[in-house]
Parts: structure tokens; sequence; C-alpha cells
């Protein structure tokens, strides 16, 4: 992502009036314990490490529903 790391977009998009309502799930290379704190402190609802298993997504969606 040109100009912005996943941390600042997922902090832009929960502080934003138009986006806050939007939840944002982290899907990431980073699987230090410390980036998934950073990810949920930054407005992450849900942090998933690469690669994703597609029922552990659909686990995340739906826990989000």
């Amino acid at each position: 992502m040109p100009g912005m790391n996943g941390y600042q977009a997922t902090r832009m998009i929960s502080k934003e009036e138009a986006t806050k309502h939007i939840p944002v799930i982290m899907c990431t290379t980073k699987g230090q314990e410390t980036d998934k704190v950073w990810g949920m402190r930054q407005g992450a609802k849900a942090y998933l490490v690469k690669p994703v298993k597609p029922e552990d997504l659909l686990s995340q969606i739906k826990a989000l529903g």
C-alpha cells in the first residue's frame, strides 16, 4: 500500500466518521503478540496471520456479524 501501512489504514478506517462502523479484520504476515496487540489498538476487530485458513476467516466474519 503506497503511502501508508496496514496499521495506519486500520486506524484511519476506525476513526473516520464515514467508515468507523466497518469492522476491520487484519490479515498480515506479522505474527508476534505485540503486532496483534498493536493491530487491535489501532481498531482491528480481528487479527489473522498469513497464510489465513478460509475457515478461520469465515469464523471471524461470523463472529463479527
